[in-house]
């Protein structure tokens, strides 16, 4: 089972891939150091990045995201602003710290981009190596960061995680899902909360759903109230503060246009995306590249849909967190792996079940909702300009919300019945990002990222 905990993770950008799983990796090589009673040993500290980490690694702040790891720092618990004062240590003053010890480690030579080695298990991988005194290697480790934020061994890559809870209704597929769902006579989003209450009790899954939604939407208050321009060399400058003006002043002129609601959901989405690419906190969902999404149909729901709750909402991110379960089951949310269709697509698909949930549609128009939102995303690449999660993510975010809620709007205006089923759509997902070159899965090679200069 992949939890609603697992899907919807608060941590920073302006990457899952890139920066959160990166900082988990070194977090879970120095438990693994601290396990073995090896820190006492430790000398020295080197971090090979390779494949998509290694092509693009500097502009998603994977660099940052190591040495943060490797001192301790967490996702969900370390102050954005941090990061930079710990790179800037390492490249220095040349040492990091493990619990009360400082160990050597020079940015410059002990953290490698290697762009040559082919990687073995997924296009994001990191190799750590523990060095004692003499030079005498401790331990090594190779992880992987899968998307969203997971990570796993090198050799656990691709292998069922194991069970840690028996949860009452275990589904794999779209079709299972609902089946189980019909013969228990429960909505999917009843489904996926009496699956989480046999991990934990529905307050702390309520409190969590509830944390998670006060995170995107403080990220996109602060995105909106935030000018200037991005980080990373491109001169991108923010746009959502003066969209929100414009918006603000046609409100009050009363010279609202006829698609104004498109304008705040794209509004929403941009917000979340800058603050993703300036590196601030952001909630996984189910990638921090396609972080604004589902924030952006939440918003939409909460502030201009007549009847909208708190339980509304809270059945938006339960029946979101079936599809993303089944995004990632049986395809992939990485862009490393099957390109931004994993990424935005998944988002996307998320977003149009959860919102026609919320609604209180049937359980064939949610899974039809996703079916539709997923299909008019396959093949989408990933190749971000400069490796920065800027141009084209951004935009593409308002795009995938946008789309989301014309998802939800067609299955609602049909009875759930269709010709193309969603595991017959993430199936083709999958295998469209199979067939994909490397180039066009987040490595920089490829499409906008090698066609239009870097300014």
């Amino acid at each position: 089972m992949i939890s609603v905990f697992d899907l919807f993770k608060i941590g920073i950008g302006p990457s899952s891939s890139h920066t959160v799983g990166p900082m988990r990796a070194a977090n879970a090589f120095v438990d693994a150091l601290r396990a073995a009673g090896l820190l006492a040993h430790l000398h020295r500290v080197g971090v090979v990045l390779l494949g998509s980490l290694a092509w693009t690694g500097r502009g998603h702040g994977s660099d940052r995201a190591v040495i943060a790891g490797l001192n301790g720092e967490r996702p969900d618990t370390v102050d954005p602003a941090a990061l930079d004062i710990l790179l800037q240590r390492a490249r220095t003053e040349r040492w990091i710290q493990l619990d009360d010890r400082r160990i050597g480690f020079d940015a410059a030579t002990d953290l490698v981009f290697d762009t040559v080695t082919p990687t073995v298990a997924h296009p994001n991988t990191l190799s750590f190596s523990a060095h004692a005194a003499d030079g005498a290697v401790l331990l090594q480790q190779r992880w992987c960061s899968v998307g969203g934020g997971f990570i796993a061994i090198e050799h656990e890559v691709g292998m069922a995680a194991p069970a840690s809870a028996v949860v009452p209704m275990p589904y794999r597929s779209a079709a299972e899902l609902l089946e189980l769902a019909a013969r228990e006579q429960l909505s999917i989003a009843e489904l996926v909360m009496r699956n989480e209450c046999a991990l934990r009790s529905r307050d702390e899954v309520e409190a969590h759903l509830d944390r998670v939604v006060a995170a995107m939407m403080a990220c996109i208050d602060r995105g909106i109230a935030a000018p200037g321009e991005l980080p990373g060399g491109l001169k991108v400058r923010r746009r959502a503060p003066a969209l929100h003006e414009r918006l603000r002043s046609a409100r009050s002129r009363g010279a609202r246009a006829p698609h104004e609601i498109m304008d705040y959901v794209s509004l929403y989405a941009i917000a979340v995306n800058e603050e993703n690419a300036a590196g601030g906190r952001v909630v996984t969902a189910p990638t921090n590249g396609a972080a604004g999404v589902i924030p952006a149909v939440i918003r939409y729901y909460r502030d201009h849909v007549e009847g909208a709750d708190t339980a509304g909402i809270r059945t938006f991110l339960l029946a979101a967190t079936a599809i993303g379960a089944l995004c990632k089951l049986n395809a992939s949310i990485s862009g490393a792996e099957v390109g931004c269709q994993g990424e935005v697509g998944s988002a996307c698909a998320m977003a149009a079940a959860g919102l026609v949930a919320a609604l209180g549609g049937t359980n064939a128009q949610t899974e039809n909702a996703a079916e539709i939102a997923m299909e008019h995303h396959l093949g989408m690449t990933c190749d971000p300009i400069g490796g920065l999660v800027q141009i084209p993510c951004i935009e593409r975010n308002a795009f995938g919300a946008v789309k989301g809620i014309n998802a939800a709007s067609l299955a609602m205006h049909g009875d759930g019945t269709h010709h193309v089923s969603l595991d017959q759509v993430i199936a083709t997902m999958r295998q469209t990002g199979a067939d994909m070159q490397s180039k066009y899965k987040e490595t920089s090679q490829g499409g906008l990222a090698v066609n239009v200069p870097e300014c």
